[in-house]
């Protein structure tokens, strides 16, 4: 079985310069997990990796999606081991890098999306979105399976109805067959990184100060001119979305920035509480490179590496 580094934590947790010396360090390529440095021209806002910041690693899964496009954690997951099979058959070491929950499980697991398509079913369910709407065929979700529900924006048509298409067909939730594998794909070694709670707080409010003195604000402002607004999923990130009520005069910037720092403060506890379901993740400090270093060294030349 390949073997695969994963680097996971919270946002401002200090995961990419972790990955870089990793990949300096064992001959390493990196694989971007996140569900935003995806996006094209999305560079500020998603405190998106540097050239300087690579220090001459290649990164992949960074700018390959067009902002006014829709994504999914199975395409994802799909580009995630076309790159990790590239990187390997280079005889390089594949160092996966993000907090993206959904994306890291995509990598781990093999997913099953239980159902077949029904022309005739989707059919009906087209009708009925132009009959009713897409805030109908939303709720009609939230009624049905609202975990699944739960994971999709309303906005997000597509995936919506797919949800609905699979539990005509089969009398399921998607929620309910969207399972794990219970073997992974990969041989891992998981480094999850831990920091102080108010330090960590302290940083994750410096980037939104430091996002906005880059130009968030024009970033944002070019996106909308580009024909990207607030309904893409794209713009439902964290750092975007808030620009929303600002730009229709709810908000004051202040007020904005405000909003942006709460929320990704309540994003981080969420990643914690994600990377914290693998048992088999080494939790380090990000500033205990040596302790890293050791844990994936010994993982690379076969040490046992309990899960």
């Amino acid at each position: 079985m390949s073997k695969v580094i994963l680097v996971v934590g919270a946002t401002a947790s200090g995961k990419s310069q972790v990955a870089v010396n990793l990949a300096k360090k064992f001959n390493g390529e990196i694989v971007s997990c996140d569900s935003m440095q995806i996006y094209k021209n999305m560079d500020i806002g998603t405190a998106k990796i540097t050239l300087d910041e690579m220090q001459g690693i290649k990164h992949h899964l960074i700018d390959v999606v067009d902002a006014v496009s829709d994504f999914s954690v199975g395409e994802y997951a799909c580009m995630a081991d076309d790159a990790i099979a590239d990187i390997l058959s280079r005889g390089k070491t594949p160092i996966v890098v993000g907090g993206t929950g959904l994306y890291v499980d995509g990598i781990l697991y093999p997913m099953t999306f239980g159902g077949v398509k029904d022309v005739q079913i989707r059919q009906e369910l087209e009708e009925e979105l132009a009959k009713y709407g897409k805030d109908y065929m939303y709720a009609m979700l939230v009624n049905i399976d609202p975990d699944d529900a739960e994971k999709i924006h309303p906005n997000n048509v597509k995936r919506v109805l797919r949800a609905l298409e699979i539990y005509r067909i089969t009398g399921n939730r998607k929620s309910n067959l969207q399972e794990k594998s219970k073997n992974m794909k990969y041989e891992v070694c998981m480094i999850a990184l831990n920091l102080d709670r108010k330090l960590l707080y302290n940083r994750i409010n410096a980037r939104v100060d430091k996002m906005f003195e880059m130009g968030l604000l024009r970033e944002i402002k070019d996106l909308l001119s580009k024909g990207i607004n607030f309904e893409n999923q794209s713009m439902q990130a964290i750092g975007y979305k808030e620009f929303k009520e600002y730009l229709s005069a709810d908000k004051t910037l202040e007020e904005t920035i405000e909003t942006i720092k709460q929320n990704s403060r309540n994003y981080a506890k969420r990643q914690l509480t994600w990377f914290k379901k693998y048992d088999f993740a080494k939790w380090y400090s990000p500033d205990d490179s040596l302790g890293i270093e050791r844990e994936v060294k010994a993982f690379l030349e076969g040490a046992k590496y309990e899960i």
